[in-house]
């Protein structure tokens, strides 16, 4: 063989090995690139704290967005890859989905896959009335607002409850809701949970409280729940609301008198309000008022149902958020000289 054919083969032979090298070196850089990629935490930022998944959104459909959320930089291979690592490739669900901090893409394409949308919770707090639960809803952050233009008749017959009064109606609690759900689905399963409820409490009440039906129930505890956030008090004072009840005293508490005032109330009660009747005022008209006054909480619906026993007919705040009992008039009157008057002798 002569020498210019052996270093012909020699230089192939090179050329063959660079190329190995340089296709090896060049899997190894993209097989590392890609491991960086899986592991590196995506770009999240305030601005850009979910992505929103539409139906019939393709892989590719999702990465676009991304890319323009400045969330990913990387190209639409890298994620085809993974998501066929993972098995989820066209498995992925529409919705709006979180991106918090530290998140790598291999967590948001299973978070996907397993149909995790985001979750927002709304909160319906003791003691709001039907208004401020309106307009705590009115602000929630995307939730739908399908009832914003109805009254509140209309309203209820949407939700399935014609024809019933809303005041009351819906159980205080944090509910979660996600893109999509309205306003009336939070109010569905609020009305819902309260009748459950109330059902399950009222099947135990004491047999001796002076209570028709479980609307009675949420009307008195509307009431307490107004007249004190102590869960040591609750029970003491819709004790003093029975037996009031049980003697046909008026109930002359406060709260019922604003609520019958609606928005003309200012923050200040005087003695004029107390004598101007409305089907709210205690002081004019006896029993229970024709609705509850707020949304009741388990606590005051339970303390309504199981009242403290005792002889006390009245209380007085001391202003401290706490309230002294007493039994007799006269009692009461040197407490409201005392706590209220600053009289105290």
């Amino acid at each position: 063989m002569s020498g210019h054919k052996m270093q012909g083969r020699a230089l192939w032979r090179s050329l063959i090995v660079l190329v190995l090298l340089a296709v090896a070196g060049g899997v190894a850089y993209g097989w590392m690139d890609y491991q960086r990629f899986v592991g590196t935490p995506l770009a999240v930022s305030p601005q850009t704290p979910s992505v929103d998944v539409a139906k019939g959104s393709s892989l590719r459909d999702v990465v676009g967005q991304l890319r323009e959320q400045h969330v990913t930089e990387t190209r639409p291979l890298y994620w085809r890859v993974l998501a066929e690592q993972l098995r989820v490739a066209g498995r992925l669900h529409a919705g709006e989905y979180a991106l918090t901090a530290g998140m790598t893409p291999r967590e948001l394409l299973l978070n996907m896959a397993a149909g995790k949308v985001l979750q927002r919770n709304f909160t319906i707090v003791d003691g709001w009335n039907f208004r401020d639960l309106r307009q705590a809803l009115a602000k929630a952050d995307r939730l739908k607002q399908d009832g914003a233009g109805l009254d509140d008749a209309a309203l209820m017959a949407k939700i399935g409850a014609p024809g019933e009064m809303p005041e009351g109606r819906f159980l205080p609690e944090t509910y979660a809701y996600v893109k999509g759900d309205s306003d009336l689905d939070i109010l569905r399963r609020a009305h819902a949970a309260m009748a459950k409820m109330l059902d399950s409490l009222w099947a135990q009440r004491d047999n001796d409280v002076p209570l028709a039906t479980p609307y009675d129930a949420l009307i008195l505890a509307s009431i307490v729940e107004k007249e004190t956030g102590r869960a040591d008090e609750r029970a003491r004072i819709a004790g003093v609301f029975v037996r009031r009840l049980q003697t046909h005293m008026l109930l002359q508490t406060d709260p019922t008198v604003i609520y019958g005032m609606g928005e003309s109330y200012t923050g200040n009660i005087h003695k004029s309000d107390l004598t101007t009747d409305t089907p709210y005022n205690t002081y004019t008209r006896a029993g229970l008022p024709p609705t509850p006054i707020a949304m009741a909480g388990k606590p005051a619906i339970e303390a309504a149902l199981h009242p403290a026993p005792g002889s006390e007919l009245y209380f007085v705040a001391r202003g401290d958020g706490t309230h002294v009992f007493s039994s007799t008039l006269d009692e009461h009157n040197r407490n409201v000289a005392c706590f209220q008057l600053k009289r105290c002798q």
